[in-house]
């Protein structure tokens, strides 16, 4: 009989963690997942779906739609990776995350039946949140693309409508060394006759040209949200880059309102209540994320060399007397191009390198030494929480200490409780 954490350890070495090992745990197709769907009995088809792929800002996206669904009285479901802290982030209903005996339960149950099929840890995990959404009776589920779109064990649900926030460099090995090449596996999630929302294409011809002609041919109208006008609306997530998605969320909602199921259900006052609360809704974190003041310690998730662009134009107009960066990433990132844009701050600021606990982690001293040899003056940690603590000791009431590099390094960050 397995506890909970037993059931988790099992989980991550029965079935491998991308988190962990990365490469090694991606498996192209989508034979597993047709398995375990029909052995559960298509749990997907029992509810609504919407689903949300790119690059990046799909979790604030999903987090902001499944907030405003809840306050416009639906039960919802949001399936979201990674987690930062504790799998049962991965999935829940109205905010409270998949009970620990349900987990427990699930394996122990299933295992002789999955154990043959030797499925990804994240084969397994969307198998479980499709199931338990089923078993909970939600009225619509909120469902995050792992990995890429065409091949995602996601990808078998039919939606009211697809969402693709944007396409950059990220995942090369898997889905292709130029940006129509990612857009097309992205593009894999529109559905024939289903509407899809596309957030941003960036400028970027060749990307709105896979994207419109992928509609084409499926039959399904397409919107650019970067291209439409958009009153602003206020959103409890900050962050320069809550912009776009919330452009995109916007574009999502229009799309949704004609369809007669929501038509009445999101009103304004529904997207004003959810997206003042998307925290509190959803139990998102990480998104520019204030945990301290004075100093003030922000962590943010960006981790690509897109998100971190992000993330560098607003610290530039962080108000604070010196910046105080502790930043550490995993080792399938462009960390030399996202170098570049950390180069941006130097003027002020101090730079604490540190690497994440999971096997995926750049080792700090091939990140710091990439740094010096720009000549630029860094602290190296072996830890994220030395960093971290580090960091505070030094800095001022005035300073601004700004943790990320990886989503990684944030949980780290989340679960020193000592640091919180």
């Amino acid at each position: 009989m397995m506890d909970y954490v037993s059931t988790i350890q099992y989980l991550y070495h029965a079935a491998p963690l991308f988190q962990n090992i990365g490469a090694g745990a991606y498996k192209e197709g989508l034979s597993n997942t047709h398995t375990l769907d029909e052995h559960f009995g298509h749990p997907h088809t029992h509810y609504r779906t919407i689903h949300i792929a790119g690059t990046n800002g799909k979790g604030s996206v999903s987090s902001c739609l499944a907030a405003i669904l809840q306050s416009a009285g639906l039960k919802v479901g949001l399936y979201t990776s990674p987690h930062l802290v504790d799998f049962r982030e991965r999935i829940r209903v109205n905010g409270a995350m998949i009970p620990e005996q349900r987990v427990v339960d699930f394996v122990e149950q299933e295992r002789s039946f999955f154990e043959p099929l030797s499925p990804s840890f994240f084969e397994l995990t969307t198998a479980l949140a499709f199931l338990y959404f089923a078993e909970q009776q939600v009225d619509v589920a909120v469902i995050e693309v792992g990995l890429g779109g065409r091949l995602d064990c996601t990808n078998i649900i039919t939606p009211d409508l697809s969402v693709i926030t944007n396409i950059s460099f990220d995942h090369q090995q898997f889905l292709g060394n130029t940006l129509a090449a990612i857009a097309a596996e992205k593009a894999g999630i529109i559905k024939s006759g289903i509407p899809v929302v596309i957030g941003e294409t960036n400028g970027h011809a060749e990307v709105r040209d896979v994207f419109e002609n992928t509609a084409i041919v499926r039959g399904s109208s397409i919107r650019f949200a970067d291209e439409e006008s958009m009153s602003v609306i206020g959103c409890e997530l900050k962050g320069k880059y809550q912009r776009a998605n919330m452009n995109t969320v916007q574009c999502a909602l229009d799309e949704l309102r004609k369809q007669p199921y929501y038509a009445s259900l999101l009103t304004a006052e529904a997207v004003q209540n959810g997206l003042a609360r998307v925290t509190e809704l959803t139990g998102l974190r990480g998104r520019w994320q204030t945990l301290r003041e004075q100093p003030a310690l922000i962590c943010d998730v960006g981790h690509n060399v897109a998100g971190i662009r992000y993330v560098v134009r607003q610290l530039l107009d962080q108000p604070c007397k010196h910046l105080h960066i502790v930043f550490g990433m995993v080792n399938d990132k462009d960390y030399a191009q996202v170098l570049v844009e950390l180069e941006k701050l130097s003027d002020h600021a101090t730079y604490y390198f540190t690497q994440p606990s999971c096997q995926r982690a750049l080792p700090v001293d091939t990140l710091a030494r990439a740094f010096i040899e720009k000549e630029f003056s860094v602290e190296t940690y072996s830890t994220v929480r030395d960093a971290v603590c580090a960091a505070l000791q030094k800095a001022s009431p005035d300073d601004c200490i700004f943790v990320g590099g990886s989503c990684y390094v944030v949980a780290d960050l989340l679960e020193s409780s000592k640091i919180q």
